[in-house]
């Protein structure tokens, strides 16, 4: 399997602005693609190739856009490629239509594989020049090696392949149950706490609203018209929220990454997770927040790779399966549950259990159809 490895990289200031710039092109890039293909297919026109879509922008940097040549070559070719891949998704319904990229979206581009070399504690990259890095060399191969920067910080991200760990697992079967009261409620009945009820989160959601609303208030004492004007001081804030938000989703990422570590070191032979619709559950006004902020998918998406890695057998149960619904001893189904029962009383055995325990177990217990 292929794994990711991110080295953060720590340019000077010119060489920040190259790569201010390289990113910019790929943006560039990505939007006039993606302009040329929605435009030949209202004509009814096919399909443009990726390969045509290059050879017109190597012509147009002879006569239009003769800055493209201050930039790596393999930048522009991938954003083509990318864009094309991502509308030929959309068509085949394998992803939903691709949007034209914003100075807002993350800032990122490729770098060829090839012109990527390492020397001790320095990376380079393509007309950027040698920038020193946290990391050594990588003498393994690698892949897709992506430039990007997350708000505060650029990264090189490259994908390197890792063999499978021989682990010898016991013959455990383990049930996790994702909610919004906790992370994770597992079948041993070890619970993971809501990371978003912690007092440092609390803080940092406190301190963001704070500044919201002071941007909000500087944006109408220097509204022109029906005009915004932006100050420097708003630029400000703005900078300050963007920084809070991304620590917010990094404290919940290692919180996520730590749950999955530790119940996969467990080295249970099987764990089965439920196959959530989390696009229609954020739909519920009333939770969606909450839902969100839990990053259930993110969880999954660490889960699925990690058990992967020690080979554990990952098991999604069916949307419809009713865990919650069904007593973990006798197996008699009530229907009329509620949501906000959160003890569940079993009307033919009388036993009484955690709603979210109980549905635990009962994942642990799933047979596969």
């Amino acid at each position: 399997m292929i794994l990711s490895k991110k080295i953060r990289l720590k340019p000077n200031k010119t060489q920040e602005q190259k790569l201010w710039k390289s990113a910019g092109t790929a943006r560039f890039i990505y939007n006039w693609t993606l302009e040329k293909q929605e435009g030949n297919y209202k004509l009814g026109n096919k399909f443009i190739s990726d390969n045509d879509l290059r050879k017109e922008i190597t012509i147009l940097k002879k006569i239009e856009l003769n800055w493209l040549n201050e930039v790596s070559n393999n930048v522009a070719k991938q954003a083509v490629k990318d864009a094309c891949n991502a509308y030929k998704s959309f068509f085949e319904k394998l992803a939903k239509k691709p949007r034209f990229k914003s100075r807002k979206n993350k800032a990122s581009f490729y770098n060829d594989t090839s012109k990527l070399k390492f020397k001790q504690n320095l990376v380079l990259i393509e007309k950027v020049g040698w920038i020193r890095c946290n990391e050594g060399i990588i003498n393994q191969k690698f892949y897709n090696p992506r430039v990007s920067f997350d708000g505060k910080y650029w990264y090189l991200s490259v994908g390197i392949k890792q063999e499978s760990k021989k682990v010898e697992l016991t013959n455990e079967v383990v049930g996790i149950d994702l909610g919004i009261k906790d992370t994770a409620i597992i079948s041993n009945g070890k619970k993971y706490k809501n990371i978003n009820k912690k007092v440092n989160i609390k803080k940092t959601k406190k301190r963001l609203k704070r500044l919201q609303k002071q941007v909000s208030r500087k944006y109408e004492m220097n509204k022109e018209g029906r005009r915004y004007h932006k100050t420097a001081n708003i630029v400000k804030l703005e900078k300050k929220i963007r920084l809070l938000h991304r620590r917010l989703a990094n404290i919940r990422l290692n919180y996520n990454h730590q749950i999955t570590t530790e119940i996969v070191r467990a080295k249970p032979s099987q764990i089965v997770i439920e196959d959530l619709n989390i696009k229609g559950m954020i739909k519920n006004r009333h939770l969606s927040k909450a839902i969100a902020e839990q990053c259930l998918h993110q969880f999954t998406q660490l889960l699925t790779y990690k058990c992967e890695l020690y080979g554990i057998k990952l098991v999604k149960a069916d949307r419809w399966f009713p865990s919650s619904k069904t007593c973990s001893k006798c197996g008699c189904v009530k229907l009329t549950l509620k949501l906000s029962d959160r003890v569940y009383k079993c009307n033919e055995c009388g036993s009484e259990i955690d709603r979210d325990l109980n549905a635990a177990i009962n994942l642990s217990n799933y047979k596969c159809s």
